[in-house]
C-alpha cells in the first residue's frame, strides 16, 4: 500500500508558478517546464525505494472482555525484520472496528520506531453491552523524504472482546450478604438446620418444630429425639433472560436487560460461592442460547461471557415455545430466576400459561421491575383533560399489572416487582428463604 503525502502534493503546487514563470521568459519553455515534475517523480520513486527497506511483522493481543466504561487495550508488538537503510520510520497504527459500541470508531495511535522492536497500544471504551469485534489493523509508515506512506493491512476475523456487565462492588455486596446469613455460634456450622437433607439425631428442645420429631427412635430410646438437617448443595439454578423488544425499554438511563444482569451477576456469585451450580439461557422469539450449570468461582466468567452476548433485539417474545424449549434443557427440579416484563393483562395471556407448567416441575422466581413513567402519569395533578386521560390509561395499565402478579403468585411462582436499585436484594432474600424452606 503506498499513497503520496501532502509534502509532494505541495511539491507538486510549487510547479504551477514555476510553469508560469517558464511561459513568460522563454519562447519555448516545454523541457523547462516537465523537468520540475519529473525530478518530483524521480524523488517520490526514490522515497517509495527507501521506505520499502523497511519490512515488519505484526503479533497482536487483545483482552477476551473488558466491564462497561473500562479501556480495553489491544497490544502490538511490531518487529523490524529488514532494517530500514539510514532512517527512522515512524509507525502509525489504526484499528477498524464494526458495530457503534465505542466512542471512537477507528483509535490510531503512532511512535517511532527506534530499535528494531516496538510496542504500541489501542484502546477502545465500550459504551454498552455487546461485542467489540475487530475487522482490519492498518499500520503505515513516510519514507525518508516524506514523500510517500508505505504501510500493510491486516485482517483481524475472528478476533473480539466482550463488553461484560460491570461487577464493581458486587464482591462487596456478595460479602455482606454472607456476614448478614452468618448468625452467632454458627461460624463452624452456618448450615445446619436450614434445609431438608438428614445430618444427625439431637434431642428434642422446646421451640423445635413437631413434625422434625422421629418418633420411632424416640421410642427406642425412651426420649425425644428430632432429626437435624443440613442445608443441601448443589442446587441448579438458571438465569432465564427475556431478550425481547420490552427489555430495551430505558429504566433510570439503562435498559431493563442491563439491570437485570447486574442483579442475576450477583445472584450468581452468591449461587456459586454457596456451593450451587448456576446456568443461563436467552430466549425472545426462539430460543437462542443455553448455558449448561456449572460451579465454583471460576465459572463466573463464562456467566459474564454469556451476558455480553444477549442482544437488544426487536422481536416480540414467544413464551410458549421458548419456555417449553427450557423445559427440555433442565429435566431436573431447579431454581429458574425468570427475567421478563409485560405490558398489560392481555399481552401476559401466553407468559402466564407458560408459567404455569414451568412451575409444576421447577421452583421459579418471576423478576420484574416497573416502568416509573406510569407512577408519575398516574400520580400527576391533571391540568387539562390529556392529563387526566393520560392519568386513566396509566392507571389502568398498573392495574393489569397488578392482576397479573396475582395470577402468578396463584401458580406457585415466586413474584417479584422492585425497582433496580431494590431487585438484587429482593432475589436474594427470596432464594435464601427457598433454600430454607426446602423448596428445591
Amino acid at each position: 500500500m503506498k499513497r503520496p503525502t501532502s509534502r509532494l502534493a505541495w511539491l507538486f503546487a510549487i510547479s504551477i508558478p514555476y510553469s508560469a514563470l517558464l511561459l513568460a521568459g522563454f519562447e519555448s519553455p516545454a523541457f523547462w517546464a516537465l523537468l520540475y515534475p519529473a525530478l518530483c517523480l524521480f524523488l517520490l520513486a526514490l522515497d517509495i525505494a527507501l521506505g520499502s527497506t523497511l519490512v515488519i511483522a505484526v503479533t497482536y493481543d487483545c483482552p477476551n472482555s473488558v466491564p462497561i466504561g473500562d479501556a480495553a487495550k489491544i497490544l502490538l508488538h511490531i518487529k523490524a525484520t529488514k532494517k530500514p537503510i539510514n532512517y527512522k520510520a515512524f509507525i502509525e497504527a489504526s484499528l477498524e472496528l464494526v458495530g457503534e459500541l465505542s466512542d471512537s470508531d477507528s483509535p490510531l495511535v503512532s511512535a517511532p520506531m527506534a530499535e528494531k522492536a516496538l510496542e504500541l497500544t489501542l484502546t477502545v471504551t465500550p459504551k454498552r453491552r455487546g461485542r467489540l469485534i475487530y475487522k482490519t489493523l492498518w499500520l503505515r509508515w513516510a519514507g525518508p523524504m516524506g514523500l510517500c506512506h508505505l504501510g500493510k493491512n491486516i485482517s483481524l476475523a475472528g478476533l473480539h472482546t466482550d463488553s461484560v456487565q460491570s461487577v464493581k462492588g458486587l464482591h462487596d455486596q456478595a460479602l455482606s450478604f454472607f456476614l448478614r446469613e452468618t448468625e452467632p455460634g454458627l461460624k463452624r456450622q452456618p448450615f445446619r438446620g436450614e434445609g431438608s437433607e438428614f445430618d444427625s439425631l439431637m434431642e428434642y428442645q422446646p421451640g423445635m418444630d413437631n413434625r422434625f420429631i422421629d418418633w420411632k427412635r424416640s421410642a427406642r430410646h425412651h426420649k425425644l429425639l428430632a432429626k437435624d438437617f443440613r442445608q443441601e448443595r448443589n442446587h441448579q439454578i438458571i438465569l432465564a433472560f427475556d431478550t425481547g423488544r420490552l427489555m430495551r425499554d430505558p429504566v433510570y438511563g439503562l435498559p431493563k436487560l442491563d439491570h437485570y444482569i447486574r442483579s442475576a451477576l450477583l445472584m450468581a456469585w452468591v449461587g456459586l460461592l454457596s456451593g450451587d451450580m448456576v446456568g443461563a439461557a436467552d430466549f425472545n422469539l426462539t430460543f437462542n442460547a443455553f448455558l449448561k450449570p456449572g460451579r465454583g468461582a471460576p465459572f463466573f466468567s463464562r456467566l459474564q461471557n454469556f451476558t455480553s452476548g444477549l442482544n437488544y433485539s426487536q422481536v416480540e417474545t414467544n413464551f410458549a415455545a421458548s419456555l417449553a424449549e427450557l423445559r427440555t434443557k433442565v429435566p431436573h427440579r431447579s431454581l429458574i430466576i425468570f427475567f421478563t416484563e409485560f405490558i398489560d393483562f392481555i399481552s401476559a395471556e401466553f407468559m402466564v400459561d407458560a408459567l404455569g407448567l414451568l412451575a409444576k416441575k421447577h421452583s421459579v422466581i418471576f423478576v420484574c421491575t416497573p416502568d416509573p413513567l406510569l407512577g408519575n402519569l398516574r400520580d400527576k395533578e391533571p391540568s387539562s383533560l390529556l392529563d387526566l386521560s393520560s392519568s386513566v390509561i396509566a392507571d389502568s395499565f398498573i392495574r393489569d399489572r397488578a392482576i397479573v402478579l396475582e395470577r402468578v403468585t396463584r401458580l406457585g411462582v415466586q413474584a417479584i416487582d422492585a425497582p433496580p436499585k431494590a431487585l438484587s436484594s429482593a432475589i436474594l432474600n427470596r432464594y435464601l428463604a427457598i433454600k430454607q424452606r426446602g423448596l428445591l
